[in-house]
């Protein structure tokens, strides 16, 4: 089986040539079943969260301080320990010093002088950071370290550093083309859908997977890859420069069904540029004079706060609740502030794999707006995180309120329950196009009645 990746690698399998013809078919589906399953599994857990609010620039004393006063648990922070810095000590409201923050800078300032052994304070703060999250027992407060940081910038930002290409390794183990970026270098160079890789610069990369391929290009420390490639049995060579790419997160298309035009717009996650993305597509949609709408977030995992919200105010009347943040019990009513609105019909698809920033947004349209849900049950993830990018490089992200339906309803490990369920028929897991995908075709009826 084909596996597709942006930059990126999914290993493929292949069965035992002892399995008999039919066999194999069976095999192959039940494959490919556990395969998407557990693609599925692992973008959610990339992301699944919303971000209400992402820093940069922070040392590690003021993170650590942010943290506790955010906390406020006032109790034993196991392990943690902060930087010593010239801002040693913290001052109360009432100007004395607060001696709990003290313990942190005596602890550390003890181990790093009466420690038997060499001591990495890099790697002592870190352990420190890790520590206060892992007391939280909330898997999405967490510790990213510069890499992990990098690649979940990309995902939330919507840019990537490389060349502009989607590539996919096949059952023979050949890396190549799968699909080219508008206005990319790898568009401007002439590199096609296709094309099958052989050379990153003078390395013969034909016995690489997609990841290391991937690394080779966007580790590269040359601002200018020489990639050579095999079309029409003849090997040519592209000298590519690299450059910030936009990935695209929102794709659209119509559809005729009963005589009306029904529009179709997929979000496959909520980055910085999404929101600029989507109302572009959504007036193409709309000079096409569609009848009604589908906005499928099957398989978003999540992404910016203010993204989602921006998009749920494109359709909702002025002063309609988009959603609600309950902050230490305090609740707030988040509205539609914008003068813009829709009042077409609309059926929002769902699955497991839509979580946080995707049940936002279908919950907004479905309870302030009247939009149907269809598919299976969502992921049901109801919190809120900041996340804080240290001077290092490395990011702290943890859990700072709950989010609520319009009507009050926290949906975490629950879901949203879909007006139409649905289960995705095996005909599209085999051959996945849109006449085959019986969610899609439940949403387009209903939309065009």
């Amino acid at each position: 089986m084909a596996r597709k990746t942006m930059d990126d690698e999914l290993d493929t399998s292949k069965e035992d040539e002892t399995i008999s013809k039919e066999s194999k078919k069976v095999f192959k589906i039940e494959e490919n079943q556990q395969e998407k399953a557990e693609e599925t599994c692992e973008k959610i857990e990339e992301i699944r969260e919303v971000i209400v609010e992402k820093k940069t620039g922070f040392n590690y004393l003021e993170v650590i301080l942010i943290m506790i006063i955010t906390l406020i648990i006032g109790g034993f922070f196991g392990g943690a320990v902060v930087k010593l810095t010239n801002k040693q000590t913290t001052v109360s409201k009432n100007g004395t010093e607060n001696s709990q923050y003290q313990e942190f800078i005596d602890t550390y300032n003890d181990i790093k002088k009466n420690y038997y052994e060499k001591i990495d304070e890099d790697a002592l703060l870190d352990a420190g950071i890790k520590g206060m999250l892992e007391f939280l027992g909330d898997k999405y407060s967490v510790y990213m370290d510069q890499e992990e940081t990098d690649e979940f910038n990309e995902q939330v930002e919507g840019k990537y550093e490389g060349v502009g290409v989607e590539i996919v390794q096949d059952e023979d183990g050949n890396v190549s083309i799968y699909r080219v970026f508008e206005n990319s270098p790898a568009e401007r160079a002439g590199l096609k859908a296709g094309d099958i890789i052989q050379k990153i610069g003078a390395e013969d990369v034909t016995e690489k997977t997609t990841a290391e391929i991937s690394e080779m290009i966007k580790k590269s420390t040359e601002k200018k890859v020489n990639i050579t490639i095999l079309r029409d049995g003849e090997l040519k060579e592209y000298t590519l420069e690299r450059e910030s790419i936009d990935i695209e997160s929102v794709a659209i298309k119509t559809f005729d069904v009963n005589k009306k035009k029904i529009g179709y717009i997929a979000i496959s996650v909520f980055a910085s540029n999404t929101e600029e993305q989507f109302s572009k597509k959504l007036k193409e949609l709309e000079k096409e004079k569609i009848d009604g709408l589908i906005i499928d977030v099957r398989g978003n995992s999540g992404g910016y706060l203010n993204k989602v919200t921006d998009i749920a105010s494109m359709f909702l009347e002025k002063g309609k609740v988009i959603y609600q943040l309950d902050t230490k019990g305090i609740v707030e009513q988040i509205r539609d502030e914008s003068k813009e609105k829709r009042d077409y019909p609309i059926a929002v698809l769902i699955n497991k794999g839509s979580a946080s920033a995707s049940e936002i947004l279908a919950a907004a349209l479905h309870e302030s707006y009247g939009a149907i849900l269809v598919g299976s049950v969502s992921y049901g993830k109801g919190t809120v995180q900041r996340a804080y990018t240290l001077e290092s490089g490395a990011t702290v992200k943890y859990t700072i309120q709950k989010w609520l339906t319009p009507k009050g309803t926290w949906i975490n490990e629950k879901g949203l329950t879909p007006t139409h369920p649905i289960d995705l028929d095996m005909k599209y897991i085999l051959d996945p196009k849109d006449e085959n995908d019986n969610q899609l075709q439940k949403a387009l009826e209903e939309v065009s009645k």
